[in-house]
C-alpha cells in the first residue's frame, strides 16, 4: 500500500486500517477468534465456580450469579480464598483433579508474591501491551501457508491474555481449577483454559519461528 508520495505504508501505521479493507478483515478475524476463546474461558470458570465453590448457593437466577462472579469479591476466609471451596472433582488420585484455586499472580502463579499495589498496575500494563503488540504482529502477517502456525497461535495468546485480564479487572485474582500432579511427588501449579491457550499459542509461535528460519536457511535451487 503506498502513500501520496509513493511511500509504503506499514500495516500498523495510523490510518492504514481505514485505507485497506484486507487489514480490517484480518483484525476482525483476530478479535473474533480471541473473543470466542474469552467467552469459552469465562463460561468454564462460571461452571467451575458453581461446581467447586459455594459462591452461587442460594442464588437462583443467572443474573444474580453473574453479579456474584464479576462483582466485588468477599473478604478471604481462613484458607485465604475469597470463594468458599467445595470438595474437588477427582479424575485420578495420582494425576488429575479439578480443585478451586485463586491466583493473584500471572499464569501458573508467577509474581503472586508482589505487593497488591504494584501487582495490579503491572498486570494491567502488561495485558494492554500484549493486546497492542499481538495486534501489530498479526496485521503484519501476509497470510501465507508458512505463517499458519502464527496465524493460529496469536489469537490463542490474545484470547488467553484477555480471559485472565477479565478476571483481574473483575475481582483482582484469576480463577484456576485444573490441578495436574504426579502422585504425592510433584504438583503442577493450578491453571485454567486461558493459561492453556497461552501455552499452546506460545508453542505454535515457537514452531512458526523454527519453520520460517529453516525455510530461510534452505538454499533455493538455481
Amino acid at each position: 500500500m503506498t502513500g501520496p508520495l509513493g511511500q509504503v505504508a506499514a500495516p500498523g501505521a495510523p490510518g492504514a486500517l481505514a485505507r485497506d479493507p484486507a487489514l480490517i478483515r484480518k483484525l476482525v478475524v483476530l478479535y473474533v477468534s480471541a473473543l470466542a476463546l474469552v467467552l469459552v474461558d469465562q463460561w468454564v470458570k462460571y461452571e467451575m465456580v458453581e461446581r467447586l465453590t459455594a459462591r452461587f448457593d442460594g442464588l437462583p437466577s443467572v443474573s444474580a450469579r453473574l453479579e456474584a462472579l464479576y462483582g466485588p469479591a468477599p473478604a478471604p476466609g481462613g484458607d485465604g480464598l475469597h470463594f468458599r471451596p467445595k470438595r474437588p472433582i477427582v479424575f485420578s488420585d495420582d494425576f488429575l483433579m479439578l480443585r478451586y484455586a485463586e491466583n493473584p499472580g500471572a499464569a501458573f502463579g508467577l509474581f503472586r508474591r508482589l505487593p497488591p499495589g504494584a501487582r495490579g498496575p503491572l498486570f494491567h500494563l502488561v495485558s494492554i501491551g500484549a493486546v497492542v503488540l499481538i495486534t501489530i504482529y498479526y496485521l503484519r502477517l501476509r497470510g501465507t501457508k508458512e505463517e499458519r502456525w502464527a496465524l493460529i497461535g496469536l489469537p490463542l495468546v490474545l484470547g488467553g491474555a484477555i480471559g485472565n485480564w477479565v478476571d483481574r479487572l473483575a475481582r483482582g485474582f484469576v480463577i484456576d481449577f485444573i490441578e495436574a500432579h504426579w502422585k504425592d511427588v510433584y504438583t503442577w501449579p493450578s491453571f485454567n483454559v486461558a493459561d492453556s491457550a497461552i501455552v499452546v499459542g506460545v508453542i505454535l509461535l515457537l514452531i512458526d519461528g523454527l519453520v520460517r528460519r529453516e525455510r530461510k536457511a534452505t538454499p533455493t535451487p538455481s
